[in-house]
């Protein structure tokens, strides 16, 4: 892996603790979400960073995917997001960040400190 892959695991890394601290003053209650408009465009955009980070990082390091669970529905997510907005649904967001996004983050982290321990 090489530093340009690391940088673009860092930008997932950082659209997750992003999306997270959405939550820090509202509940993250599907309902609350449903009815800001402005947090959901928020949370779209940092899954396009996160969909084009991690289509950076399959074009650039093929193996990684095989150590991401759902490296090509992220990507897939951020298309859809983008080109066809209009079938997005917020239940199908919501999903995402609640049964995805924690297993997504937790797969970056360690192919981050695996990046870190082969530098050593």
């Amino acid at each position: 892996m090489d530093n340009k892959t690391l940088k673009w695991l860092f930008d997932i890394k950082i659209a997750i603790e992003e999306i997270e601290t959405y939550f820090s003053d509202i509940p993250k209650d599907f309902f609350v979400y449903r009815e800001n408009i402005m947090l959901k465009r928020a949370i779209e955009r940092d899954l396009e960073i996160i969909g084009e980070a991690m289509n950076r990082i399959i074009k650039s390091t093929p193996l990684i995917q095989d150590q991401i669970t759902s490296a090509k529905s992220v990507i897939g997510l951020r298309n859809q997001v983008i080109h066809a907005y209009d079938n997005i649904s917020d239940e199908m967001i919501w999903s995402v960040l609640i049964k995805h996004l924690p297993i997504l983050k937790k797969e970056i982290e360690v192919l981050i400190n695996d990046f870190n321990i082969s530098k050593k």
